[in-house]
C-alpha cells in the first residue's frame, strides 16, 4: 500500500463547524463502528470556498478576515500536573500563564477536553485533517496546525508562527528492509526533512507562537531560551527569527556538530558557548529563567510535545489510518516518546483508530539512563554520566521526561533498547548504502531494530516504523570520521573510502576492471 500522504478533495471544510455530523452506526473499514453524533442538523458542512483571495491579500490575512467564522467551536486546553486525575481540578493552569512545573515540582502536561472533541466522530476528525494537507490556507499547510484543535485550540491563527512544518516524507525502506533483516513492511518517517532538519521544528512552531500570543498579551516575556544539543536551538533560533522574538541559547561547547552550531548563529540568536555538558547547561537555563523574563523552550514545557505528538497523528495518516504494528524511536531527554504515545493515545480515545503500536525507545549505550531503569524493572530510577556519542542530541545523562517515557512505554507494551557506538555507526553506513542519508541518532533506532528483528520480537511481516528525527547533513564529519576509518577503537566495517589512482587510462581501466568483476560476482 502507498503511504504517500493523501491529496484529496473533500466535503469537510478546513474548521470544524457548529454542528457535528450525525452517522448511523456502521462499519467504517477501520474496525471502528461510527459514533453517531447528536445533532438536528444531519446535513455536512458547506464545501470550503475555492475562488482565490484578492491579490493585495495574504494568506494570514484571509485567515484573519474568515476568523469570526472559523472558530474553535469551544474547544480548549489546560496545564495540569503530569498523569494527574482528568477528572480532577485541584491544580491546572491556563495556557497563558507562564509556568513549568506543578506545586509540587512535578512535571505538567496539556490537557485537552475531551468530552468536547468527543462531540465530533472518529470519521470526521479523518476526514477534516485529510481535507487539510497539501494546502497552503494559513496556518492548515502545516502538518502542526492541520491539527490545531488537538494541540492548541484557543489560539487565534494570526498569533501563530510557521513554517508549514510536518507533512514529512514516509519512506518504504524497501532495499534496507529486504537485504539487512528479511523485512517486506519497514518504513522510515523522515522527520528530519524539516523546515530546521529535525523533528524539534514540530514543537517549536507551537510554543513560538503561544509566547507570540504572550507577548501580544504583555505578558513579561522579552526571550526565548533554551540549552541545546544543536537541534533545539536551531529549532528556537529559527522560529523566533521569523516572529521577531529574542532567542538565547545555551550550547555545551565543543559537543555539538559545526553545522549545528552554525543555524543558531545564522538565525541571529544569542548563543552562549558554555564549559559544560548538555545536563549542565540545562541546569542553568532554568535558574536563568526563573530569574528573568526569558521563556524556557526545553522540552520541560510541555507545550512543544503538543507539536511533536502530530508525527504520530502524521503516521497514521500516511497509512490511510492504519495502525502501524511497531514504532521505534531514539530517545534523549525522553519527551518525544512521551509525544508519540500521546498523539496515538489521542487518536484511539477519539475513535481515528483502534488501537495504539507498541513503541521502542532507542538510546545510546554512552547515555543510556532509561535502558538501565528498563532492565531493572522499572525499579528505582537513576541519572548516569553521559559519554561522548556521536549521536550528540541524546547525549543526555538526566532526562528531564523520564517519568513522561516510563508512562508511555508502561502503557503500550514498550521496549527499550540500545546502540554501542560501533553498532550504531555501522547501522548508518548500511542505511547510506541502500539510498538514505541518515543521522547518528537514527542510527541508534535502527540498531534497536536489528536486535529486535535478530531476536524474533519484530517479524519479518511487521509493520515497522523508524523514526529519523534530524537530516544526515548535519552530522557529515561523523560519515567523513567513518568511511575515512579515522576513528578510534572501530572496525569501520561498511567504509567506503575512495580509491586513489594514477592520473592515467591504464591505471584508471585496471581499477574498474578489479571493482566490476567485485559486483559482478555478487
Amino acid at each position: 500500500m502507498a503511504a504517500s500522504t493523501r491529496f484529496q478533495s473533500s466535503r469537510f471544510s478546513l474548521s470544524p463547524q457548529p454542528k457535528p455530523i450525525f452517522r448511523n452506526p456502521r462499519s467504517n473499514g477501520h474496525g471502528i463502528p461510527f459514533r453517531a453524533c447528536a445533532s438536528s442538523d444531519p446535513s455536512p458542512p458547506p464545501q470550503a470556498l475555492k475562488h482565490r483571495r484578492p491579490a493585495d491579500e495574504n494568506i494570514r490575512e484571509e485567515a484573519r478576515r474568515h476568523s469570526s467564522t472559523h472558530n474553535h467551536q469551544g474547544f480548549s486546553a489546560r496545564y495540569v500536573p503530569f498523569n494527574a486525575d482528568p477528572a480532577s481540578t485541584d491544580e491546572s493552569y491556563s495556557l497563558d500563564e507562564i509556568v513549568y512545573r506543578s506545586r509540587s515540582g512535578g512535571l505538567l502536561d496539556v490537557q485537552h477536553d475531551m468530552d468536547a472533541l468527543k462531540r465530533y466522530d472518529g470519521e470526521y476528525w479523518r476526514s477534516l485533517f485529510d481535507s487539510r494537507v497539501g494546502k497552503t490556507t494559513w496556518p492548515y499547510g502545516s502538518g502542526v496546525w492541520s491539527k490545531k484543535e488537538w494541540v492548541l485550540p484557543e489560539i487565534d491563527s494570526d498569533d501563530i508562527i510557521s513554517a508549514f512544518e510536518g507533512n514529512s516524507n514516509l519512506f518504504w525502506a524497501e532495499r534496507f528492509g529486504k537485504q539487512f533483516l528479511d523485512m517486506n513492511d519497514l518504513w522510515v518517517k523522515h522527520c528530519g526533512i524539516s523546515h530546521t532538519g529535525s523533528f524539534k521544528d514540530l514543537g517549536m512552531t507551537v510554543l513560538v507562537s503561544q509566547v507570540n500570543r504572550l507577548r501580544k498579551m504583555n505578558r513579561p516575556v522579552v526571550g526565548v531560551g533554551c540549552a541545546s544539543t544543536g537541534d533545539t536551538s536551531a529549532a528556537l533560533s529559527a522560529y523566533c527569527a521569523s516572529a521577531g522574538i529574542p532567542s538565547i541559547v545555551f550550547l555545551p561547547a565543543n559537543r555539538i556538530s559545526l553545522a549545528q552550531l552554525v543555524q543558531p548563529i545564522a538565525n541571529g540568536a544569542f548563543v552562549l558557548s558554555i564549559d559544560t555538558d548538555f545536563d549542565g547547561c540545562m541546569q542553568l537555563i532554568r535558574e536563568v529563567t526563573s530569574e528573568l523574563p526569558i521563556y524556557l523552550a526545553n522540552s520541560l514545557n510541555s507545550l512543544r510535545l503538543e507539536g511533536q505528538k502530530t508525527a504520530a497523528i502524521e503516521i497514521l495518516q500516511q497509512f490511510d489510518w492504519e495502525v502501524p504494528d511497531w514504532v521505534i524511536v531514539p530517545g534523549g531527554n525522553l519527551g518525544n516518546i512521551y509525544a508519540f504515545y500521546k498523539g496515538f493515545h489521542m487518536c484511539k480515545e477519539l475513535g481515528l483508530v483502534d488501537r495504539i503500536p507498541r513503541l521502542v525507545c532507542a538510546q545510546a549505550a554512552n547515555a543510556n539512563p532509561l535502558y538501565l531503569h528498563y532492565k531493572s524493572g522499572w525499579n528505582e530510577f537513576k541519572s548516569v554520566k553521559a559519554n561522548t556519542t556521536f549521536a550528540s542530541a541524546i547525549q543526555i545523562g538526566d532526562p528531564v521526561s523520564i517519568d513522561r517515557a516510563v508512562f508511555a512505554l508502561q502503557n503500550c507494551n514498550g521496549i527499550v533498547e540500545e546502540a554501542t557506538e560501533e553498532e550504531l555507526m555501522d547501522a548508518m553506513a548500511q542505511a547510506d548504502s541502500t539510498g538514505m542519508f541518515i543521522c547518528p541518532h537514527t542510527g541508534v533506532a535502527l540498531t534497536a531494530l536489528i536486535k529486535l528483528r535478530n531476536s524474533g520480537v519484530i517479524g519479518p511481516t511487521d509493520r515497522t516504523v523508524v523514526v529519523s528525527t534530524a537530516h544526515g547533513l548535519k552530522f557529515t564529519q561523523s560519515k567523513i570520521d567513518y568511511h575515512s576509518k579515522d576513528i578510534p577503537d572501530m572496525a569501520c566495517r561498511f567504509a567506503n573510502p575512495p580509491v586513489q589512482v594514477k592520473a592515467d587510462f591504464g591505471s584508471v581501466m585496471d581499477v574498474l576492471k578489479k571493482y566490476l568483476l567485485s559486483k559482478d560476482s555478487k
